[in-house]
């Protein structure tokens, strides 16, 4: 990525969708969670979570032989290796899906958290990749942007922690992959353009206007 000023429109929005991965990054990230179900319809546990590992460990090969960044690529792997740790400690196939059902808990309640504070956390990462020069909070067009953001964010982590801890509590393993699959990528997409137009709204106003 080419250096660019703290006023480039393409900086803070750019720098995000690069620490994620970018758009490939959501497709590698869903990829080990199909073939783990998959498996496991048809393996043994042991052999279910050596396939997604595997799996895991080739697209992160993969993606650094593409030039990626460590951090983005090896995230999958990390994710996937402490989904299997879970899983053979537990013996239970749908304890893949825990750590990640927690998670979302934690950011819904992180994320509503922050709005009910005043202090969103859309806003707050804006700020900080900005060197934390600009006033935002003083800014009531701003404020809203990422008070609406971050509910975005809030709404859609809830609403994976409340359909997938009921799937998990009914033992559906498969529905709870595929409710992942369904539930992650195009929510994501959704919430990051969400979260572009906050930032460039928050520039519009913060950056460009002064």
């Amino acid at each position: 990525m080419r250096p660019t000023a703290a006023g480039d429109p393409a900086t803070s929005e750019q720098l995000i969708l690069d620490r994620i991965g970018g758009p490939k990054g959501f497709v590698y990230s869903t990829i080990p969670i199909v073939v783990f179900v998959t498996a496991n319809l048809f393996l043994p546990l042991t052999a279910t979570i050596a396939a997604a590992v595997t799996v895991a460990v080739a697209l992160t090969v993969l993606r650094l032989l593409a030039g990626e960044r460590y951090t983005s690529a090896a995230g999958g792997l990390i994710g996937v290796a402490v989904a299997a740790a879970v899983v053979m400690l537990t013996g239970s196939a749908k304890n893949y899906f825990l750590v990640g059902i927690w998670a979302s808990f934690a950011g819904f309640i992180l994320t509503l958290a922050s709005v009910l504070a005043r202090w969103p956390v859309t806003g707050i990462i804006w700020s900080f990749l900005h060197g934390g020069k600009y006033r935002w909070r003083t800014n009531r067009a701003v404020l809203r942007a990422h008070t609406l953001a971050t509910l975005a964010a809030a709404t859609v982590l809830g609403s994976r922690f409340v359909v997938q801890q009921w799937l998990y509590l009914a033992d559906h393993t498969s529905a709870l992959g595929m409710a992942r699959v369904a539930m992650g990528m195009p929510l994501s997409v959704l919430v990051i353009v969400i979260v572009v137009w906050a930032f460039r709204r928050s520039r519009h106003h913060l950056v460009i206007e002064h």
